[in-house]
Parts: C-alpha cells; structure tokens; sequence
C-alpha cells in the first residue's frame, strides 16, 4: 500500500514528474500518464472513489475555464493551425486549442499526484521523515507539527465562542464594520487562547528534554526501504516510458517544440 512509503520518498516520487510534466505541450504525455496515476490511486490505495471524486471534482470546474482562458489569450509563438472558429474578435486555431488541452491534462495531473500524496501520508510521518532523512531541525517540524494539531482545536474553540455569543444575545453581524467587530471579538480569545496552549507545549517539551538538537534518538524510526525506491522508480519509470511512447509515435512535444 502507498500508505506504508517513506513520505520522504513519496514526496520525491510526486515532485520529480511533477516538475517534468511541466515540460510537455503536447495532449498524449500527460493523458497517458493521468491515467496511470488514477490507476496506481485505486489499485494500491484504500481511497473510495467518492471521497476521491468530492475533491477532484472542484478542481475540474477551475481548470476548464482556465484553460479556456488560455486558449483565447494564447501567446503570437501558439497561434499556428488551421482557425477552428471565431469568437468576438478572438481566432481560435488548432495550436491553441491543443496547447489549452495540455495545459488542462497538465493540470489534472499535478492535482491527482497531489492527492495521492495527501490522502496517503500522516502528517506525523511526514515530519518525523523530514526531520530523520533530509535532516530538517527538529525546532521546525516539530513546531510546523504542533500547529498542525491546533487547528482541531480552534476551530472547536471558534464554535464554543459562537454559542456564547449567541446564547448573550449577540447576533451575527452585518455590514463591513459589524464584520470587522464581530472578527476582533473573535480573534482576541483565540490568539490568547493560543498563546496559552502554546507556552504549556512548550514547557512541556522542555521538561521531556527537548533541545532542538539534531544529534538525537527517535521512538519512531523512519527508514527507506527497498519498497520506497520501487515505488520511486515506478512514478518515475512510468513517466520515462510516456515520454517514450509519445516520441516513439510522434506526439511528443516539449515546450512549444515537436521532437521527432
């Protein structure tokens, strides 16, 4: 399972075709390899397609009327083809409605990558794997960390001053400056709240010996294991092999240039 990666190593696997992809103007490398991360997503994962679907979906809407955006403000260099229609005083050509199909297909691929690193990685491994394997200080994961668990909380603590508000007869604002009111109200007792929780973590952490050192043992180990390389090669591999078949068939097509 995906779950059980080196989240450092996941991280690696999701950037460096990330960035790659970033390259490719034409339609069949990032189609092809959507495909294969949809698949690895729902072959080696426990994410139920309807969670995956409620947070894909948002990002569809978005990227579509970006990419028509960019379809018709297409720069002089993307302006080649046959014109498909006319808009206004837009010219639609066929290079720019492919470039605006790669842009989208592009885009849906950086999305699902981020997805499969984020519904698959702990928060707590990632930390601790940043800490023990790319060596991050331990004053900033562990401080990232502990912000990361308040936020639960205020957001509990945010609803709890809302009922009181409500039950003191405070109802909600309207207008700029019953809003800017109604913000400051709740911003007070938060912040304060904060920096109480704040100054009682880090006591605590102090009396358990915490120094910040880096030269330390940890309770959880995280290690790199021959699984994490695998699953690095095969994201990675997989890409190669895409690019590959888009030369191989003569699609592929690397910033605005065709390679044959």
């Amino acid at each position: 399972m995906i779950s059980s990666i080196n989240p450092t190593v996941k991280a690696g696997a999701i950037l460096v075709p990330g960035v790659l992809l970033g390259l490719m103007f034409d339609i069949f490398t990032p189609l092809v390899y959507l495909i294969f991360i949809i698949l690895v997503t729902f072959a080696f994962t426990d994410i139920s397609l309807k969670r995956w679907l409620l947070i894909f979906s948002p990002f569809v809407l978005f990227i579509v009327s970006f990419s028509w955006t960019r379809m018709l403000y297409t720069s002089e260099s993307f302006q080649g083809g046959a014109i498909l229609f006319e808009f206004w005083y837009f010219q639609v050509t066929t290079e720019a409605l492919m470039v605006s199909i790669s842009l989208a297909l592009r885009s849906l691929c950086f999305i699902a990558l981020s997805l499969l690193f984020i519904l698959t990685t702990d928060s707590t491994k990632l930390m601790l794997s940043l800490m023990q394997q790319l060596k991050l200080p331990p004053k900033i994961t562990y401080g990232v960390l502990a912000g990361y668990r308040f936020l639960p909380t205020f957001k509990h603590e945010l609803e709890i001053l809302r009922q009181a508000h409500r039950i003191r007869g405070v109802g909600r604002a309207k207008g700029i400056k019953g809003r800017l009111q109604q913000f400051k109200r709740y911003s007070i007792p938060l912040l304060a709240n904060a920096i109480r929780k704040a100054e009682r973590v880090a006591n605590a952490m102090e009396s358990k010996g915490f120094t910040g050192d880096r030269n330390r043992t940890h309770y959880h180990e995280m290690k790199v294991r021959r699984r994490d390389w695998v699953f690095f090669g095969s994201m990675v591999g997989a890409l190669f092999l895409t690019v590959f078949m888009s030369y191989y068939f003569g699609y592929l097509n690397i910033f605005g240039r065709e390679i044959n």
